[in-house]
């Protein structure tokens, strides 16, 4: 009979979190959930066919899209990649977004966002004069939505070229493939770069609570782009800016957010990205019980047993009744056993038994020698007295 496997309930904590019971707990037993502030949802997850958008899986080159060329503008063209969802931003609206960008001429790369790890803001309407093709394609864009753009030189780097790229020469055309992960709709324009602290800590732990919603509805995809929107507001220019109480709350909202976004990963099998969210965390935090756990479990999962293990140990000492921290330290070592026990069948299958010794009668040809050799001693000895006598 096959064996059937079990997995994790996920929920979202009252800290904002997504979290794991453990097999055995009230809601798994049939038990109805709890009632008051401490209360969790049952959410699952199990088999979501989202995937979240990422860049191009050529890292050099602008993506081959067969999609039909949309005409936005007499210098902008644009090709759908990935569907959006939602509406579109409208005049003054504040874009998150990701994107490359190449001179279409020699097909150099010379921006990614992807690699930052931090989205970028643009608010239409404000942007900058060399981003006014993007903020026109952005303009045409749903959020989720991925799009390859031409963009004529009137509306990239103008005549001159950039000071900032040198490889963007003058009247240079450019090619992006962008994403747009979100925008908010303010009517005055108001960028995060001019709102208060608390005004920044505020929007992005309602894009958490956004997140957690979808997340809920098993919306992963949708989920992590308010979690990504939500990081925005508070970059590293803007927290290395706080101190006490502020940055406490800032990263009461950032961290959770982070570690929401690892464990969405990990249900998509994107295990190299959730490893690299929960090292965010632990930067921050390097005793944080569930990045130790999530970084763990996604190690684990990629084979790499001895970082998996450490991180587990370590979260084990900071909470030694976790239930599933000791469950995958078990697992760990099931499959040390498993494998010492197959190298162990390859060893013997390749070298065979080993070769039992034989057995000489040797023994009464070393008495003989050694008989010998005192003879020989002795008689030596005697004829060097002999030669001081006379």
């Amino acid at each position: 009979m096959e064996e059937v496997q079990h997995h994790p309930i996920q929920t979202v904590g009252q800290d904002g979190e997504i979290e794991s019971i453990p097999e055995g707990s009230s809601v798994t037993n049939g038990e109805p959930p709890q009632d008051g502030p401490d209360a969790k949802e049952e959410i699952v997850t199990e088999g979501s066919s989202f995937v979240h958008g990422g860049p191009s899986q050529d890292d050099n080159l602008p993506p081959k899209v067969d999609t039909a060329v949309e005409s936005l503008h007499e210098k902008v063209t644009k090709q759908i990649i990935k569907e959006g969802h939602g509406d579109k931003p409208s005049k003054y609206s504040t874009c998150f977004l990701h994107y490359k960008a190449w001179t279409e001429s020699t097909q150099h790369k010379f921006e990614d966002t992807w690699q930052e790890l931090q989205l970028i803001e643009v608010v239409l309407g404000k942007e900058k004069k060399e981003m006014a093709g993007l903020a026109i394609g952005l303009s045409s864009m749903k959020s989720g939505e991925r799009a390859l753009l031409h963009v004529g030189w009137e509306l990239g780097y103008g005549e001159e070229g950039s000071f900032s790229f040198p490889n963007v020469p003058p009247k240079a055309d450019i090619i992006y493939e962008v994403e747009l992960v979100g925008f908010d709709e303010t009517k005055e324009g108001k960028a995060r770069g001019d709102m208060t602290v608390e005004e920044r800590i505020s929007t992005a732990d309602r894009r958490r609570m956004d997140g957690n919603a979808l997340f809920k509805e098993e919306k992963l995809e949708e989920a992590m782009q308010q979690y990504e929107m939500a990081i925005a507001y508070m970059g590293d220019d803007f927290m290395f800016q706080l101190f006490g109480k502020y940055q406490d709350m800032a990263l009461a909202v950032k961290n959770p957010c982070h570690l929401n976004i690892a464990a969405c990963l990990i249900k998509l099998k994107r295990y190299e990205d959730a490893i690299a969210q929960c090292t965010i965390v632990l930067a921050e935090d390097q005793n944080n019980v569930k990045a130790l756990f999530r970084r763990g479990k996604a190690k684990s999962e990629l084979g790499q047993t001895d970082a998996a293990r450490e991180d587990f140990l370590k979260a084990r000492k900071l909470a030694p009744e976790d239930k599933a921290i000791l469950k995958e330290l078990r697992v760990l070592a099931e499959d040390d056993k498993m494998v010492y026990q197959k190298q162990k069948e390859l060893y013997k299958g390749l070298f065979g038994p080993r070769p039992e010794p034989k057995h000489t009668k040797t023994g009464s040809s070393w008495l003989v020698f050694v008989w010998q050799w005192l003879l020989s001693l002795f008689h030596r000895l005697f004829r060097r007295e002999r030669l001081k006598t006379d």
